[in-house]
């Protein structure tokens, strides 16, 4: 039987794409099988997969929805390629961090809270109302009064009342915690308002947020604030939101204390800015809510029980552990719920995320943690060709956990769907049913394919990745001496079980176990509160479009003081956010134009032609280039320029060097943040800490986002901050960081409720000649060890 036109349609056809760096790039792919693209860190993998195939897919879809809908959803422009055929519905699931709204946990990020909350307004006893009254978001009201109604042309008056009940704490307002204010960091109370009494950031005098208060006439401004009234002081501190006219204009005035909890206190401490975050360390104490313990439920949803435990019992207890009590469940009236809530806590389960809790805010999860979590609602989906996206699914999966993540990917692809997965690690990429190796290079060396095909030919062919696909880390024969140790004490935090541990100094120390063992819990929670430790983690950099590694870094000011020094001129010229920018793109480079309901389109500034400045201050040179001409360079190149010749500049030398030593000297200083991977942001930011001052450096898993080529660069790094006195502490699942560590902390023996102690504590010699734990197993596997 001949085959069916329709079935011919089997491959995804890509012709001359040119996103970010890629150079005409041209693939084909097949459908219904799993695709892994490799290639060094700025190579151009994700430019490929997720900024033009499945952009595209997404826009296009967006498309079929009408122009009034469009209007809610984001923009998107289309591609820079030629052709794009084949396509398939995109769905991403990738490794940025799930919201940090305080209010989100890992229960109301999926749909596990909303079914728990109908079966205990379903089986709860005693039966307190809808599931509404179980929601820690939903506020208990009541209220009455009369309405007017209009009845056949005549008005009459009908008395009505309603109440709501919600299951949200009143005390805690849902939030599981409560906050005490020392006043004495708010304000010196020996000092009037009108001499700058207040010490909160943003708070200048004769700003808005001070005339706010001394224009309210409720308090005096002249009045040292501990000369106040008793009626004064409760006006300045605690009053409640109030309409009135200051200085001609409506506004609304609210207490100091009052305002510090809406405008700070109510936003996840990790999304503040530093300046922000320090001050609420300083000034705040937060403990857990004495009313609901930390559950954020009202007393009457904490009183309907379901076998003796209510919605906080269960809440708090292992996802495993709600698997097995959901399981023991007989209730035929709600038997789909209660199979549909199986299904999807088996998946967190199978996925290896069974040691989370419901409860755990959603902010706290790793970038691998959340990427999984995403990955449950598509377990059960029983859509098929599909196109599953995923940026590096291995990323904080102990190697234990990799086999098990590998058997989800196959599972997708054997349903009927298409699965293309950003990776380095040679395990994922051993099952690839197609290979595609981006490179030769990073940045502008790279954005070519260099191989596409099997496994077994990749590991022939003689690109970068052929040749590294191999690559193992020995055991070194010597390991330094520590000078001294950190010390944890009785450390139990989450699930750590009365831990107490030395972390030795002075040496490259690797803390490693299974994903959810505590390794996390170990270093930012219960290190001493006076180590001075550099903690570099892979929390987003906060910035716009406008940020650059130039402007991130600090390496602007020393190039706009030279360009000053050397025209005469002031530097803010050399700034495109400043007096410098080109006006008739504000220093953007391009233009924005907004189509309404229509994506927003840009094109390139046809008077700066892309290059952010005016024409008057691109006359000014330095060491023969002008501003834009030295923001297109990349850091190697920018490096060799600022360190001899006339462009020499020790200061702009030095933090280009840093940039250098991270593996970042493909990337250009002028480009914005926003083209950054996620590993490339993290040794950004480490960059940006190589000069402090601490001696202890913290590093999250440094490896993400890295080549296998790259990863010799890293541990080279490690050795040289180690070597000029430092102390790096390394949590990481990598073998071949773990095989070049002078000591190695290994945390489990499982995850969850099974993890939380030390179960080896010696040089990775010792961890694979013991061979008594997952990661002595998997070491040992992995260097070869007889």
């Amino acid at each position: 039987m001949s085959q069916h036109q329709a079935d011919s349609h089997d491959l995804i056809r890509v012709v001359g794409a040119r996103e970010n760096n890629l150079k005409n790039v041209s693939v084909t792919l097949p459908k219904r099988r799993l695709t892994v693209f490799t290639g060094v860190s700025g190579s151009g993998k994700s430019s490929l997969v997720f900024d033009t195939i499945a952009a595209e897919s997404q826009r296009m879809i967006n498309e079929t929805y009408s122009a009034f809908v469009q209007g809610f959803m984001p923009s998107q422009a289309r591609p820079d390629v030629d052709v794009l055929e084949g396509l398939t519905t995109a769905i991403i699931v990738d490794q940025e961090r799930m919201g940090a709204n305080v209010r989100s946990t890992v229960g109301t990020a999926t749909d596990v809270n909303t079914m728990l909350r109908i079966v205990f307004s379903r089986l709860g006893v005693p039966h307190i109302g809808s599931a509404q009254a179980f929601s820690f978001n939903v506020a208990s009201v009541s209220g009455a009064g009369a309405v007017t109604l209009t009845k056949g042309g005549r008005e009459s008056k009908e008395r009505r009342s309603f109440s709501v009940l919600g299951g949200q704490c009143p005390r805690c307002e849902g939030m599981g915690q409560v906050n005490d204010i020392d006043l004495a960091e708010l304000f010196d109370e020996n000092k009037s308002l009108d001499e700058g009494a207040l010490t909160i950031p943003g708070y200048t005098p004769g700003g808005w947020n001070y005339r706010l208060y001394t224009s309210s006439g409720l308090v005096p401004g002249d009045k040292p604030i501990k000369d106040f009234t008793k009626r004064q002081r409760e006006d300045f501190l605690y009053k409640e939101p109030t309409r009135m006219k200051i200085e001609g204009i409506n506004m609304t005035y609210e207490g100091l204390v009052v305002r510090i909890q809406k405008s700070m206190l109510s936003k996840d401490r990790e999304a503040m800015q530093p300046h922000i975050r320090a001050f609420v360390d300083r000034a705040v104490a937060f403990q857990t809510c004495p009313e609901c313990g930390g559950s954020r439920l009202s007393a009457e949803a904490r009183s309907s029980k379901i076998d003796g435990v209510n919605l906080a019992d269960v809440s708090s207890w292992q996802i495993s552990d709600v698997a097995e009590w959901v399981r023991g469940l007989d209730a035929p009236e709600v038997a789909p719920l209660l199979k549909n809530l199986q299904e999807t806590l088996d998946s967190f389960v199978s996925i290896g995320l069974g040691y989370l809790s419901l409860d755990r805010p959603a902010g706290t999860l790793s970038g691998g943690e959340a990427q999984r979590t995403k990955m449950i609602r598509h377990l059960g989906s029983s859509l098929t060709d599909v196109t599953y996206v995923f940026d590096e699914p291995t990323a904080g999966l102990h190697p234990h956990d990799i086999q098990r993540m590998n058997e989800l990917l196959l599972a997708l692809r054997d349903k009927g769907n298409t699965v293309l997965v950003v990776e380095h690690k040679p395990e994922t990429i051993a099952i690839a049913d197609h290979v595609v190796d981006l490179g030769p290079g990073a940045g502008a060396g790279g954005g070519t394919i260099q191989f596409e095909g099997t496994l077994e030919a990749l590991r022939a062919s003689d690109t970068l990745t052929g040749r590294h696909l191999d690559d193992r880390a020995r055991i070194k024969d010597a390991v330094r001496t520590s000078r001294g140790a950190l010390q944890v004490r009785n450390a139990s935090t989450h699930n750590l079980q009365n831990v107490s541990v030395d972390i030795p100094l002075g040496v490259l120390t690797v803390i490693t176990g299974v994903a959810g063992s505590g390794k996390s819990s170990l270093v930012e929670a219960s290190l001493p509160k006076d180590a001075e430790v550099i903690y570099v983690d892979q929390t987003p950099i906060k910035g716009s479009r406008r940020s650059n590694p130039a402007t991130y870094t600090g390496l602007l000011e020393p190039i706009r003081r030279a360009f000053a020094k050397e025209n005469g001129v002031k530097p803010a010229l050399f700034s495109a956010n400043s007096e410098g920018a080109c006006p008739n793109c504000n220093g953007a480079g391009v233009i924005f134009t907004d189509l309404g309901v229509m994506a927003s389109v840009s094109t390139v500034c046809e008077v700066c032609e892309g290059r952010r400045f005016s024409d008057e201050v691109l006359e000014y040179a330095f060491g023969g280039k002008n501003i834009a001409e030295v923001l297109e360079l990349d850091v190697d190149s920018a490096l060799a320029f600022f360190s001899e010749g006339p462009g020499k500049l020790p200061a702009a030398a030095k933090i280009l060097e840093r940039l250098a030593d991270v593996g970042l000297g493909y990337v250009t200083i002028g480009q914005s943040l926003t083209s950054l991977s996620g590993g490339e942001r993290q040794r950004l930011k480490l960059a940006t800490h190589l000069g402090d001052k601490g001696g202890t450096y913290l590093l999250d898993e440094p490896t993400t986002g890295l080549h296998l080529a790259d990863v010799e660069a890293l541990l080279g790094l490690l050795d040289r901050l180690v070597d000029s006195g430092k102390s790096v502490i390394v949590v990481e699942h990598h073998q071949a960081v773990m095989a070049h560590a002078d000591w190695i902390i290994d945390l489990g023996p499982g995850a969850g409720r099974d993890g939380g102690r030390v179960v080896f504590e010696g040089t990775p010699a010792q961890l694979v000649a013991s061979r008594g734990t997952l990661t002595g197993q998997h070491l040992a596997e992995y260097v070869g060890a007889p």
